[in-house]
């Protein structure tokens, strides 16, 4: 059983596109695939800021855009 779990964060509110979705600040997901997806879907409250999906045990960003869907490497 893979027991890794995967954090949605940012220095700002998040947003979901997705009205159902809920996702907060510090959101704590099990599967890396549903959290990335989640958080490509969100932006920031402003515009602009950067949401992240860290891999909890290793503290690895898996996932970092800025609110606005601009894409960063990571």
């Amino acid at each position: 059983m893979n027991t890794s779990t995967y954090k949605i964060e940012s220095a700002h509110p998040i947003v979901s596109r997705l009205s159902r979705a809920g996702i907060r600040n510090g959101a704590v997901l099990s599967n890396r695939e549903l959290a990335v997806a989640l958080a490509a879907k969100s932006l920031t409250s402003p515009p602009g800021g950067e949401i992240r999906v860290i891999h909890i045990p290793s503290g690895e960003v898996v996932f970092s855009k800025s609110g606005d869907g601009r894409l960063f490497d990571a």
